[in-house]
């Protein structure tokens, strides 16, 4: 009978064979299509190979996975530099590197666009991978628009919406930390700053700041599902969907997300029609392949309303 290691030692030689030329998601365990992988994703980071545990695994299967990765380095399919294993489940996310050289940054390709990472000593690397299809979607709308990104992070939507001709981009977050990461990337790609606009704010005391560069033509919504002190998704989103008939233009375009798998995109659809009814639901992206899962409402839910 073969194990759930197994199963992912062979999803992994397949995916390796050859290796994605630019950043790629090669195994999404959390989709529940794999049984006894629920805890395991694994992301090719362009010679570094990130392990993601987001449970502790069972006794016996951490030092099972060690070994098939290390069985793996030597295979023929194998170009890497580096394996990461990062256990998520533990306090502060350490990482432990099993094979290379350890490093704290790592700079990536999507679609062309250039972005450093974090390795090993944050929860999350700074980028999103299951929100390639969205970040790309952006770049193809934003010629010429002003871009409100609210909780913007590390600034992908913004990167996106600069290359891809945006007048101007207003991003928000509570994290300047997040927002200076956010400049690194925009630099990374030769984009004049002049055009993006950096807030280092908590949204919800923030909204004259928020209008006085606006009206905009384009909106991106996508909140963690809960931030202490600042954020719970369900208690919180209606009161930015309230807010959106203020702050968009006429024809104005808004991107929503939701990226909790306990709440479907009814969530969204039924919010705009309570608290902004003017917006009529257009479409829901898709998401790309790599993020298989095995309830179709329970991946990111990246959702379009027009104006």
């Amino acid at each position: 009978m073969t194990s759930p290691i197994q199963t992912l030692e062979q999803h992994l030689l397949t995916a390796l064979d050859p290796a994605p030329q630019e950043t790629r998601r090669l195994f999404h365990g959390r989709g529940r299509c794999w049984p006894g992988l629920e805890q395991i994703t694994v992301d090719w980071l362009q010679g570094v190979l990130l392990v993601a545990l987001f449970r502790e695994p069972p006794a016996g299967q951490l030092a099972e996975l060690e070994a098939m990765l290390e069985r793996l380095a030597a295979k023929p399919q194998w170009t890497g530099q580096a394996i990461l294993i990062q256990h998520r489940y533990l306090p502060e996310s350490p990482g432990h590197w099993l094979l290379g050289e350890p490093t704290q940054q790592r700079m990536i390709d999507e679609d062309g666009l250039r972005y450093q990472l974090d390795l090993g000593f944050k929860q999350n690397t700074g980028l999103f991978l299951d929100m390639r299809y969205g970040r790309r979607w952006v770049r193809e709308q934003a010629a010429g628009k002003r871009v409100l990104n609210l909780f913007a992070y590390t600034c992908g939507f913004s990167v996106a919406a600069i290359a891809g001709g945006a007048e101007q981009v207003v991003n928000l977050d509570m994290a300047k930390a997040a927002l200076s990461r956010g400049r690194d990337n925009h630099r990374l790609n030769d984009h004049d700053l002049g055009r993006v606009a950096f807030l280092g704010h908590e949204l919800f005391k923030s909204w004259g700041k928020v209008r006085k560069y606006g009206p905009y033509d384009l909106i991106i919504i996508d909140p963690p599902t809960f931030q202490r002190g600042s954020f719970a998704l369900t208690q919180d989103y209606a009161r930015i969907l309230r807010r959106l008939p203020e702050l968009l233009t006429a024809g104005g375009t808004v991107l929503a997300c939701v990226n909790d798998p306990a709440i479907g995109p009814d969530f969204l659809i039924e919010g705009m029609a309570e608290h902004a009814s003017g917006l009529r639901f257009v479409e829901r992206l898709e998401n790309p392949p790599e993020f298989p899962d095995s309830d179709p409402a329970g991946g990111l839910k990246a959702l379009v309303f027009s104006n």
